[in-house]
């Protein structure tokens, strides 16, 4: 089960995220869950693998925000990163980054 300890030691500046939740552990919980359930991560590889890059951004972007104010310092870095590629329009190969940012994604996943 994910609680505050597990989520310190998967990297996650749960201090930073609980204040944004106004220190209120219940709603921080609930914005954690429809994080963790949140079907953009999954449509973002469609996106990249389509070099849809434009609505690529609109999804980074929105999920760069959501983990960026839960403290998901793990999975936010790698997204962040993608973020700034695409709104620069970068020709790249996106999956190293899908892949780090996923992998995190998995991982904080697996502890529910």
């Amino acid at each position: 089960m994910i609680d505050l300890n597990v989520l310190r030691e998967f990297g996650a500046d749960v201090d930073a995220g609980l204040a944004r939740c106004l220190k209120k552990e219940d709603f921080y919980y609930k914005m954690l869950n429809i994080c963790l359930s949140d079907e953009r991560f999954e449509k973002l590889k469609g996106l990249l693998e389509s070099k849809d890059y434009d609505a690529a951004f609109e999804t980074a972007h929105a999920l760069k925000g959501v983990l960026a104010n839960l403290g998901l310092t793990p999975i936010y870095e790698p997204i962040s990163q993608m973020t700034e590629f695409l709104r620069a329009r970068t020709d790249m190969d996106y999956m190293p980054l899908y892949g780090q940012m996923k992998a995190q994604y998995d991982k904080l996943l697996s502890y529910k």
